[in-house]
Order: C-alpha cells, then structure tokens, then sequence
C-alpha cells in the first residue's frame, strides 16, 4: 500500500477501534505504532513511542496540566461553586431569568477555576438547577442554561484544552490563555442576552427572584473575595510576564490550599480525594497525549497533510471558504465524538493546512477549542447534556437538548464574530 492508502486504513481503523468502546488515546497509540511500524519499521516505531513518551513526560509545559487541576480540585472542597452562584444570584436574581443568568456568571467564574467544562455543568447541575426549579424556571431554560454555561469553561483560563492544543501544536500555552479572556467574556454576556430574550418572550419562562439592597450585594462579595484575587494573581502574573503558566499554575495550587485552609474547608479525607482525582485525570490527559503524538508522527509520514495543503491549493478556494469547511467538520465530528477526541484526531491534518493558508495559530486555537466545546451541547453525543441528565434523571433529554438550542445559536453569533473581528483573540495575546 502507498502511504497515503495506509493512513486512509489507519484512520478507518482508529474510528473503528472508537466505535467499539476503546479509549481515544489508547485506540491512537496503537494504530500510530502500527502504522509507522508498517510504513518505516518496527525498531523506528519502538524507538518513537520511547522518545515521545520522554518528551512528554519530561517536557515543563506539562506541568501546568496537573497544577491546574489540583488548584481545581482543592477549591472544590472551599466551595466555591455555591459561593460563585450565591453572589451571582445576589446581583442578577430579581431580573427575569435572573437565575439562570446568575447560573452563566457563576460557570464563568467556576470555569475559570475548574479548567473544566464537565466539572462546571457538573457543579452548577447540583448548585443551581434545584434553585431554579424551586422558582418555577421552566425546566428547558433552567437545564439549558447549565449545560450551556459549562462550555464557557473552553475559553475561561486555566483551560484544559489549551493546554493540549498548545502541547500538540507547540503553540505558547500563555499566549492561549490570553487569547481566550475576551472571547470567554463576550460569550456569557451572549448567553445572558439569550436568556433575556427568552423571558421576553415567555415571560414565565424564568419568574424573577428574592431582592436584595445594594448593601447585602456588597456584603455577598466577601464570599469570593480570595478567589478572585487569587484568579487575578495567577492570569494576571502570565499576562505580565511574571511567572510561565506552569510556575502560575504551582502559584495558583498552593493559594487554592491557603483559600480552602482559611475557609476550614480542607481537610485530611478531601486534601487526598483532591490528589486522587488530580492524578486521575492527569493520567487520563497524558493517555491522550501519548497517543495523540505517535499517532501524529503516523500521519505525518503518509504525506496526508501535504495532500491535503496540495489539494486545497489547487482547487482555487479562499483561504475563508476552507477555513469555514474545517469549522463545520467539527459539527459534524461533534454528533459522534467528545471534545478531546475532536482536537487530538483533526488536529494533525488540518493545523498545517491551516498555517500553510496564512491564519494565526492562536486564532486558529481559540476557533477550534470553541467549536469542540458547542458539540458538549449538541445532539446526539452532547456530554455536557448527558452529564445533567445523570444528576438530574427525571428531566428528558429532549427538553435539556431543547434548552440549549437558544444558546447554540448565540454560539453561531460568536463565532461569526471572531472570524469577522480576529483582534478580539489576538490584541491581548500581542500584548
């Protein structure tokens, strides 16, 4: 077989190994190593996997990933969710679909601490979802709201899919984290809009909640005082060189257990279920990204990537045009498979294409972790919706996917607005 017919069968493999229930990072390494085994020898495929597993395991930007994560995790145990929708609630409850706004202002705040979207829909699905319907939200737009202000944690830095994005595509991590500030504000001030504008529409659809004086509205932000000066220390020493997003994550780890140690929230039995759950989910990533990287050293030798950048030279079409076809991939990938899949499979074949057609890698980065990130509320696959569903059971998956349907097409408005307006991602990053 060429090597062009040979990674065509390997991605046919690779789907087929996913279909039947094997882990994305496993299913990669192996049809990486084979196929390089195949197309150059089985020594040179050995002695791959053993350099990129060093790589990986020694390179310093990978450091940020478990840091980050144990500064999650240790702020869970300070409560920082329900702190963050308390205050949010505070502020904006009284307006109609007050709460489900607060909900989009809380995930923002939490995303920015989680690093995560699943943990956000998680911890706002407990948080808020009882709240609203104990105020008679309508069930669509209270689930809705949750599921869809979990993907804000995608743009929010820490973000987790930065991180491997930068790792894959040796894209500075920094300049990520920088790019996606103000497009992760803009998209909840979108969010809260739809919100509005469905209540202006159906009025019941989010009854307004308990008043609060200007005085207790102060008041409520004691609750998240440490936190937020905390963000700012971490996001603000990277944005002004002061210390590499590994050594703010460190900074940001050791400030989490001062907040949670002065709250008394920390203590032995939730310190090691934070230290579990870091290293679970760090193995899981560093899975990914083993496979990732083997199975892009495959893709590389079958010339695919160039065939492609060949091809799309040739054919004539726009630089937009293409980039817009390599967005609506992701649409489509969304219906069958999760956000890191997504970026670990198509990030080998379209990054050099897109590099090649003259967009900046930091653009490119912040569309695609945005397109990944609508497929979590999206049908059929939708993770974020499925999430919700297991903590609350008794609402239907069809009302959760109706729910998030306003804020997906907020998401269209969004993109639409970057690809038009490329300085909203990149001013600060050039800063």
């Amino acid at each position: 077989m060429t090597p062009v017919v040979t990674g065509i069968v390997g991605l046919i493999g690779l789907f087929s190994l996913i279909a039947m229930g094997m882990p994305i990072g496993f299913a990669m390494g192996l049809v990486g190593f084979l196929g390089f085994a195949y197309l150059i020898s089985f020594h040179a495929a050995i002695i791959k996997v053993g350099v990129v597993t060093f790589d990986i395991s020694t390179n310093y930007a990978i450091g940020t990933v478990p840091l980050f994560l144990f500064m999650a995790h240790v702020l869970f145990a300070s409560g920082i969710g329900r702190d963050l929708y308390d205050v949010a609630a505070c502020w904006l409850g009284r307006r109609r679909g007050g709460l489900a706004m607060a909900t989009i202002g809380a995930s923002s705040g939490f995303a920015a601490a989680s690093a995560s979207s699943i943990a956000t829909t998680a911890t706002m699905g407990l948080v808020a979802l009882p709240e609203m319907r104990k105020h008679n939200y309508d069930v669509s737009l209270a689930s809705g709201s949750v599921a869809a202000g979990g993907t804000i944690g995608s743009l929010i830095p820490p973000s987790g899919m930065f991180i491997i994005y930068g790792i894959l595509t040796e894209t500075s991590i920094g300049k990520m984290f920088a790019a996606g500030i103000i497009p992760g504000i803009l998209l909840a001030v979108f969010y809260m809009i739809t919100i509005a504008v469905v209540c202006r529409i159906n009025p019941n659809a989010g009854p307004r909640g308990p008043k609060y004086s200007f005085s207790e509205k102060l008041v409520s932000l004691k609750k998240t005082g440490e936190v937020i000066i905390l963000f700012m220390l971490v996001m603000g020493g990277i944005l002004l060189g002061w210390f590499t997003p590994t050594e703010a994550g460190a900074m940001g780890a050791f400030g989490a257990i001062i907040v949670a140690s002065l709250r008394r929230r920390l203590n032995w039995k939730a310190l090691k279920e934070a230290i579990y759950s870091t290293l679970k989910t760090t193995g899981m990533i560093f899975g990914i990204l083993f496979g990732a990287l083997v199975f892009n050293s495959f893709i590389t030798v079958t010339n695919i990537p160039l065939n492609i950048v060949g091809f799309v030279t040739e054919s004539g079409f726009s630089p937009f045009v293409v980039l817009l076809l390599i967005l609506s991939v992701y649409l489509l990938l969304g219906m069958v498979l999760d956000a890191s899949a997504m970026m670990t499979l198509t990030i080998p074949l379209f990054f050099p294409l897109v590099t090649n057609l003259g967009f900046d890698a930091v653009l490119f980065g912040v569309l695609v972790v945005r397109m990944t990130e609508i497929a979590l509320i999206t049908p059929p696959v939708g993770m974020n919706v499925y999430v919700l569903s297991g903590i609350a059971p008794d609402i239907p998956l069809r009302k959760i996917f109706k729910g998030t349907l306003p804020f997906v097409m907020a998401d269209a408005v969004h993109v639409a607005l970057l690809l038009t307006f490329p300085i909203l991602v990149l001013w600060l990053p050039s800063l």
